[in-house]
């Protein structure tokens, strides 16, 4: 890997092409390259809510997080190359569970925001959303089709970032920020 990533700037996308995994060439408006980019985005957005005081537990979680969107934005880099499986998923759902629990359950819409880490995992939630349609429309397009398990797992994710949100809230000493549907103008 040292080797590859010696020289950053090769001049090669100049022409609007860049260079998937498997050493073919595609245009930089690829729907194969918008969802390697929606994910990549989302990757950053967990970067940045690391910067975050956070119980150990979440940002132990979320940094597993951040290497398993590494290793989906490889799949999606390699045409027909499969790296995020069910164990992923299971993973998830197991965090959901656990982290859901400590939850009062939600009897209202709530607003995006309360402490900034949660505010910024609702960032990474919408994000994610994001990456899930670019992973949708990849699978529109491309004719051998791809693993389903990638976009199950970004629907997953974005849940998870949602219950992160409550559960950051409640770890600064806030709580849930609700819509109030009721309000004057």
């Amino acid at each position: 890997m040292g080797n590859r990533l010696s020289k950053i700037a090769t001049r090669t996308g100049d022409d609007g092409t860049t260079g998937l995994g498997d050493g073919s060439r595609v245009s930089k408006d690829d729907a194969r390259i918008a969802a390697i980019g929606d994910v990549d985005e989302l990757n950053s957005c967990i970067g940045v809510l690391l910067c975050e005081p956070m119980p150990s537990d979440v940002r132990d979680a979320l940094t597993q997080i951040q290497n398993d969107l590494f290793d989906l934005g490889g799949e999606l880099s390699i045409p027909g190359h499969s790296m995020i499986q069910e164990s992923h998923l299971a993973q998830l759902d197991a965090w959901l569970d656990e982290y859901n629990a400590t939850l009062p359950p939600l009897k209202e819409f709530i607003l995006p925001g309360g402490s900034r880490a949660a505010a910024l995992a609702h960032v990474a939630r919408t994000v994610c959303r994001q990456a899930e349609r670019a992973i949708v429309a990849l699978g529109r397009v491309e004719t051998a089709g791809i693993n389903e398990v990638p976009r199950r797992y970004v629907n997953r994710l974005s849940d998870l970032m949602f219950v992160l949100a409550r559960v950051l809230n409640r770890a600064d000493g806030g709580t849930d920020i609700f819509w109030n549907h009721d309000r004057t103008r």
